[in-house]
């Protein structure tokens, strides 16, 4: 039987420029500049514009190859910025690849971001019919489902109501359920449904097995809830670097243990900057994760362990009405954020070279893989980092327990967080 998903040497380059964007410039170098190109144009008025762009290739995928037979619920799995969506674009067709070759035999539903597919205009009810007409369907075929739809998604009461009014949960409720329910062959399932809430989260992961395994429907799932990969997903495609390191057969596990190997070395879980970060407010300079000795930490990390985060950074221009914090989350969802401002009210950076840290306590964490990152703002300014950029101040947490529990709760696993309490039993 042929494949329902064949990549042959699938590569995706992006030329960037270096040059500074021009919402970035000041006022006075937005007037500089209007002004040197006003001159050149009363100087040479019929010469093209020689102005040198610093350009640079980038690869975000390149070499590629695997076959995914129908069925097969396969977990993309790296670490950010390693390629998966880029990977998920390219096979729905939202971007060609710029070399190689992708065969696809079968109708494709994608859900890669909130909204994807849908026009805010319209309502629930219209974007139901909107998309089934892009998969193909006919009329008939989406009434027959249209029930099982909105059933699913929860969103009823606002059927009628234009979607760019929903919230992002309500979206994702509604996409979710048209994406899983008008038969496509193959379904595409980014990050997104992290937005979602926990009850919800699960009722996709048993929709998605359904469909799968009753149904016989191709699943590709990208997520970096390592549990979930695990209770859906018989196959796994680990990327790194836009390279595809291990294609794991019948074997997920395998996967996901080269997953946790190459993020949890000691090199994953500090970031530095490359020089292509720079505020004279606030230039990050390090985001390191340290173990309770205050010693770079090794492959794995336990939730049983305190853990130290240190933040270096350096400011040329110190202002008072700076806010800096560390924020932990699990895919888009944000659990909790530090800042040295919330303990100490009258904290305040020097001018130069500054240094803080702080201690995650043990018995917090659960088993997953939560994400680091580093936010800086000023009122007048606002955000100062901004997470689009090359490199931005960002580490990965792969977190496992050492105890294991002699029952099985649940939803032990899909938990974000699991604090040991103190009891006391009479």
């Amino acid at each position: 039987m042929p494949a329902i998903i064949s990549a042959e040497n699938i590569g995706k380059c992006y030329i960037i420029s270096h040059n500074k964007p021009r919402e970035e410039l000041r006022f006075n170098e937005l007037l500089s500049e209007w002004g040197r190109s006003a001159c050149r144009r009363l100087r040479h008025p019929l010469s093209p514009n020689t102005e040198k762009v610093d350009l640079e290739e980038f690869w975000a995928l390149r070499g590629l190859d695997f076959r995914i037979n129908r069925g097969d619920r396969v977990g993309i799995i790296g670490r950010n910025g390693s390629g998966k969506s880029t990977l998920l674009k390219i096979l729905s067709r939202i971007t060609s690849p710029s070399e190689g070759r992708i065969n696809l035999r079968g109708r494709v539903a994608s859900l890669l971001e909130v909204g994807t597919g849908f026009h805010p205009e319209l309502t629930g009810r219209e974007n139901i019919y909107l998309n089934g007409a892009i998969l193909g369907m006919t009329q008939q075929e989406i009434r027959k489902k249209f029930d099982e739809i909105v059933d699913f998604s929860g969103v009823e009461r606002f059927l009628d109501t234009p979607v760019k009014r929903y919230s992002s949960g309500m979206y994702v409720r509604l996409a979710f359920a048209v994406a899983a329910h008008l038969e496509p062959e193959i379904l595409l399932i980014d990050e997104v449904l992290a937005v979602g809430d926990m009850e919800f989260q699960k009722k996709c992961l048993g929709k998605m097995q359904d469909i799968s395994r009753g149904e016989g429907r191709t699943i590709l799932f990208v997520s970096h809830n390592m549990n979930a990969v695990r209770s859906l997903c018989n196959r796994g495609i680990v990327l790194e670097k836009g390279r595809q390191v291990m294609d794991g057969n019948d074997n997920v596990e395998a996967c996901i243990e080269r997953y946790f190997g190459s993020a949890g070395h000691a090199g994953q879980c500090c970031w530095e900057n490359d020089g292509t970060l720079s505020n004279p407010y606030f230039t990050p300079l390090s985001l390191q994760v340290l173990d309770a000795e205050k010693r770079p930490i090794g492959n794995t990390l336990y939730a049983e362990d305190p853990y130290w985060v240190e933040i270096r950074f350096k400011v040329e221009e110190a202002n008072p009405s700076l806010y800096f914090d560390v924020q932990l989350s699990v895919g888009e969802t944000p659990l909790f954020a530090a800042s040295p401002r919330m303990v100490h009210e009258h904290y305040a950076v020097h001018k130069g070279e500054n240094r803080v840290e702080f201690r995650i306590p043990p018995d917090l964490l659960n088993t997953q893989n939560y994400r680091l990152n580093l936010r800086a703002f000023l009122p007048q300014i606002g955000e100062l980092l901004q997470r689009r950029t090359k490199n931005p101040p960002e580490i990965e947490l792969p977190i496992e327990l050492r105890r294991k529990y002699s029952f099985t709760p649940g939803n032990q696993e899909s938990q974000y967080l699991q604090p040991e309490f103190q009891w006391n039993i009479d």
